[in-house]
């Protein structure tokens, strides 16, 4: 059993880390620089921003690794870095997991990696799963308990990353980010997530959703996912409520109270681990360990309930366009079945 697996059994529910680039903003970071290069250039402030979630109670934090695969940091002119600041990222977290008297793990965040996969662009699978695994190889060297692939949108994306973490003796977790209609930009529908489990080299411990939209959003794409699979070990990490844009920034109005109610909900969901993300502080993240502690169960949240305690859904489902799509492949397959084509 890996330490994920043990700690969740001993605590039932875990509570993760709040934002990342949303705080590094606060402490400096302009728009268009690469986070990952202050895990060598500005530690200080990466142990600082670490420190803050694990005062406010999490036991997992995420490491600041987000895009640190070559293809992300060639942006940068730094894709020859990638080992240095992965390992660098899972140290400095380590450093403050150390600092307090009870288990906090480490999860080794992975992110996509910002190009189109084959056939929609010029990225091979192959080439995918190199790039995850330079990354993962970093990722393990420097101490990770946990594989965390997050915001993830495109299904070969997912499986290039099971791919690359099969030969890795570490748990890995999934999560998508449903922000386009209720599904992936992709078009990957929160269900499918849960129906590629078995479809993939590395078997998840843990799926889920993080970021997308508001957090009523985030709620119904893990109820989708729990309903069809209940046994499934689910991570719920939404943003900090509804981002608004004013002026030059983008501002999360997500309150800690608001944050505190949709801990409750995503518990009752069927969610078991419970984090924040874009535009989620200390702050809430204290209020929603607390929640996590006073919780009891209660009967499972319907949608109507969510939007009535959380707010209403930013991106709903398009229902029109759902069924033009059935009808157009309902079309294709019977075109196909009478061998004709199309062009």
């Amino acid at each position: 059993m890996s330490k994920f697996e043990d700690l969740l059994a001993r605590k039932g529910a875990l509570l993760a880390d709040g934002a990342t680039g949303t705080n590094l903003f606060e402490m400096g970071l302009l728009s268009g620089d690469a986070p990952e290069l202050w895990n060598v250039d500005e530690q200080e402030k990466i142990r600082a921003l670490h420190q803050s979630f694990v005062d406010a109670g999490s036991d997992i934090i995420l490491t600041n690794t987000f895009g640190c695969n070559r293809h992300r940091l060639k942006l940068h002119k730094a894709e020859g870095r990638v080992k240095e600041l992965n390992v660098a990222g899972v140290e400095l977290a380590k450093e403050v997991a150390a600092t307090v008297d009870r288990e906090v793990l480490i999860g080794g965040s992975i992110g996509p990696t910002g190009e189109l996969f084959q056939p929609l662009g010029a990225l091979s699978y192959e080439e995918g799963v190199v790039a995850f695994r330079e990354q993962i190889e970093g990722l393990v060297e420097g101490g990770a308990d946990i594989l965390w692939a997050e915001t993830m949108s495109a299904i070969e994306e997912m499986k290039a990353v099971a791919e690359a973490a099969k030969d890795f003796d570490l748990p890995l977790v999934i999560t998508a980010s449903f922000d386009t209609a209720g599904k992936t930009m992709m078009g990957l529908a929160p269900r499918g997530l849960g129906d590629l489990q078995s479809d993939f080299a590395c078997t998840p411990v843990a799926i889920g959703s993080n970021c997308g939209v508001g957090a009523s959003d985030l709620l119904a794409a893990i109820m989708e996912i729990t309903e069809a699979y209940p046994d499934a070990i689910v991570v719920a990490k939404a943003n900090c409520g509804i981002p608004q844009i004013r002026g030059d920034e983008v501002v999360y109005t997500g309150t800690p109270e608001l944050m505190a109610k949709y801990t409750h909900m995503a518990l009752d969901a069927g969610a078991r681990i419970i984090g924040g993300c874009c535009g989620t502080s200390p702050v809430h993240l204290a209020a929603m360990r607390n929640a996590l502690d006073a919780h009891s169960d209660r009967q499972r949240p319907t949608l109507d309930e969510v939007l009535s305690e959380i707010g209403p859904l930013v991106s709903p489902p398009n229902k029109a366009a759902d069924a033009a799509r059935a009808e157009s492949e309902a079309a294709g397959s019977a075109g196909r079945r009478r061998g004709r084509r199309r062009g």
